[in-house]
């Protein structure tokens, strides 16, 4: 097959999220820019104090947090790894654009866009795909990653060397899809087979605020659609409930809760199993490895009848569905934003959990 042109071939493909601090020192600093973040968190005109103010506050807990897991976020391992077998894989795929160059830009923690986008230049890189690592689109975070993408093009690289191209969502992607089905099929198998088919299963994803649902934020269908995508790989074999985490602030947000659903039905509907899904996380991190597996297991009082399907992490399957997703993309539409990337603007951004 003939080479594509040159501006065409070699690309880099970046892998987008807001990362995790690494080691416990740096959650100062990501507190800090995820709270300066006007796309993220609107403050008002006093954002730089109040931004500094509340990671000062924040600081020390979420610090104890991170030191509960293990004295860090894994995301910046997992991630780094995913864009590297992925592109190992891309080569085979499309020999055509290969090689295929693996960066992490995280909007908060490093390596952070700016860094990732000087490594390219200086690496010479003309072609790149910034590839969402949030597989249901959301304004309030995909958004701002793209935002900050579009800013430092204008600054650091106003001669466009490199052009972009985006993957915004992939919610319902058949490897990505059976990569979570067969994770909760491994869960499931732990539970003594006269009980099996009982268990719930509980898909839990970072919730919204409902004044941005209510402006038709997709994020919440595009869960669903994830959701009722995995449960139809699985036969619908058990009861499910699709349930959300990570809400903070007095206003109202998008329920119902995963840890009040979780103690529901250990109280009220006697279940004698459940399983927690994070269907809208690409890797572990703070919400899954502290959320998820010590503030909601401990909420229990029989934390036996409790289990967590394992994040995509190093998963081959799932691996293989980033390397399908960048192929297609590059092969049939290389030149092509996705539309939403262009379209929203007038969503209000939300408060998330650090």
């Amino acid at each position: 097959m003939p080479r594509r042109a040159k501006e065409q071939i070699d690309p880099a493909i970046v892998l987008l999220n807001m990362g995790g601090p690494s080691s416990v020192p740096e959650t100062h600093d990501f507190l800090l820019r995820l709270f300066s973040d006007k796309d993220l968190i609107p403050l008002g005109p006093f954002q730089g104090l109040l931004a500094k103010f509340i990671a000062k506050r924040r600081t020390p807990s979420i610090e104890q947090n991170y030191k509960d897991i293990g004295g860090g976020s894994p995301i910046r391992k997992w991630s780094e790894y995913q864009a590297q077998e992925a592109c190992k894989l891309l080569d085979g795929l499309s020999p055509q654009t290969a090689p295929h160059k693996p960066y992490v830009a995280f909007r908060y923690a490093n390596p952070l866009t700016e860094d990732m986008y000087k490594q390219m230049l200086k690496d010479g890189i003309t072609r790149a795909v910034a590839f969402s690592q949030y597989p249901q689109y959301s304004y309030s975070t995909i958004r701002s990653s793209l935002n900050e993408l579009e800013r430092l093009k204008q600054s650091l690289d106003s001669q466009q060397q490199i052009q972009w191209s985006t993957i915004d969502r992939w919610p319902t992607h058949p490897g990505l899809v059976k990569a979570f089905a067969d994770n909760i099929r491994a869960q499931l198998n732990t539970f003594d087979p006269e009980v099996r088919d009982k268990v719930v299963i509980l898909f839990s994803a970072h919730s919204l605020p409902m004044d941005v649902v209510n402006q038709g934020d997709p994020y919440p269908a595009e869960v669903g659609a994830s959701v009722y995508a995995v449960m139809q790989e699985l036969g619908f074999s058990n009861p499910y409930r699709l349930v959300w985490q990570s809400q903070v602030g007095p206003k109202p947000w998008l329920g119902a809760q995963t840890q009040k659903m979780v103690n529901a039905l250990e109280d009220k509907n006697k279940v004698e199993g459940m399983i927690l899904v994070p269907i809208a996380f690409t890797s572990d991190h703070i919400e899954t490895l502290h959320e998820l597996d010590i503030e909601v297991k401990d909420s229990l009082k029989n934390p036996n009848i409790y289990r967590r399907a394992e994040s995509m992490n190093g998963n081959p399957l799932f691996i293989e569905a980033m390397a399908d997703v960048v192929n297609t993309h590059l092969n049939d539409s290389p030149d092509k934003h996705q539309k939403q990337v262009q379209s929203g603007t007038a969503i209000k951004p939300f408060m998330v959990k650090a």
